[in-house]
């Protein structure tokens, strides 16, 4: 396998998740300077989609500092160089009298929602022909678009929630008929969201036509498509992660209590301290308060998903949970989850230093394997072109 010297930690981006993904990758660069074996640089990517790698970059403290935009601007932004061959990432930034030159053997993404949760970086990586942490392109495409997430729960039989959905442009064209789609082919309330966007950003439940279309509004604007399902009434939000390669493990179910029928952005992260940071303790239940059938049920449906999707490394499964008729609905899928989740695995007897040490063996594993494959393919197509008619002449 690749010898590892420089293990780069991308956080913020373009995406309203911006700043609990500065969370996320602070904790994680705080876990791997504790493993002197591994030089790790923290690599910010700002809203404006320039990157800054500094030392500085490494607390909290830093970006909760009111004047910190003004000392990125201070720091200076870094240019990724284009040349693959290296199988690096190779960052580079220039001065009157130098330039500085960075490295990246592994790539350690922290990002939340568009344009890095999604497939987007992850596509970059590969150019670079780099092991990453976390799911490949493919699965974390189709987890963070929850239209396509509700159509794979339905390819492998696996109940979710009635739904529909709809383009931006549909919804621009022919609003008044798909309210009234809506309207008849799903019972209130239903619960409309931006399809693309994680930490129930932009989701409002409605319970009549009358706000329905204020609430599509907001969906859209934060994302270019909608999504419209019926909701699950005595509801108990369940969440079960995952980890591995080769033989993932699943862990406890966690139950998250809340006031309000949405498990909302306050809920998850400013409340209590954020139930979804693990430490709003009060309201989460770990294990869930559930029979031993649903447990099994759901930690088996996660892993089904799991293998089925391509996932890798981490990921986070939510359910729609109805105590009173005891049905459970496959909710949605976060290729990576805030903080890693590592409060429910450490719950479950994992603590967060073997948990980051097993993604890393698990990326350099996958990526021995991508290394093993043939990438070319000997072909006598341009050797022929004089007789084919597509010929230049």
């Amino acid at each position: 396998m690749k010898e590892i010297k420089t293990i780069g930690v991308f956080f913020g981006g373009k995406s309203p998740e911006h700043d609990i993904s500065i969370i996320t990758g602070e904790l994680i660069i705080s876990v791997l300077k504790k493993m002197p074996e591994y030089n790790v640089v923290p690599v910010y990517l700002d809203k404006q989609e320039k990157f800054f790698i500094s030392d500085e970059l490494d607390s909290l403290a830093f970006f909760s500092a009111d004047n910190y935009q003004s000392k990125l601007s201070g720091l200076g932004a870094y240019s990724l160089d284009l040349d693959a061959s290296e199988s690096c990432l190779v960052f580079s930034k220039k001065s009157l009298f130098s330039k500085k030159i960075i490295k990246i053997d592994l790539a350690f993404p922290a990002f939340h929602g568009n344009l890095g949760e999604d497939g987007s970086i992850q596509g970059l990586f590969n150019v670079f022909n780099i092991p990453y942490i976390g799911c490949d392109v493919t699965p974390s495409a189709i987890a963070m678009n929850k239209i396509l997430t509700k159509i794979f729960h339905q390819g492998l039989n696996i109940p979710t929630t009635k739904f529909v959905a709809y383009s931006r442009s549909q919804w621009e064209e022919k609003k008044a008929a798909i309210l009234e789609e809506i309207k008849t082919g799903l019972q209130w309330p239903v619960f409309v969201k931006p399809p693309h966007l994680g930490s129930s950003i932009g989701i409002t439940k409605v319970s009549d036509l009358k706000n329905l279309e204020q609430a599509c509004e907001v969906a859209l604007h934060y994302d270019d498509q909608l999504l419209v399902e019926e909701s699950v009434e005595n509801l108990v939000d369940l969440t079960c992660a995952v980890r591995g390669y080769k033989n993932p493990q699943a862990s406890l179910i966690q139950e998250s209590a809340f006031s309000s029928d949405l498990f909302s952005y306050e809920d998850k992260y400013l409340d209590d301290g954020g139930a979804q940071l693990g430490n709003a303790e009060k309201k989460m239940i770990i294990p869930a308060n559930l029979d031993e059938e649903t447990i099994k049920n759901i930690q088996a449906v996660s892993l089904k998903v799991y293998g089925a999707l391509g996932c890798s490394g981490i990921a986070r499964f939510d359910f729609l949970y109805n105590k009173v008729t005891k049905q459970y609905f496959a909710n949605e899928i976060n290729p990576l989850p805030g903080t890693l989740y590592h409060h429910l695995w450490e719950k479950s007897g994992v603590m967060i230093d073997e948990l980051v040490r097993g993604l890393i063996e698990d990326a350099l594993i996958r990526q021995a394997e991508k290394d093993a494959s043939t990438h070319s393919f000997a072909s006598e197509v341009l050797g022929q072109l004089k007789s084919l008619k597509l010929a230049h002449k």
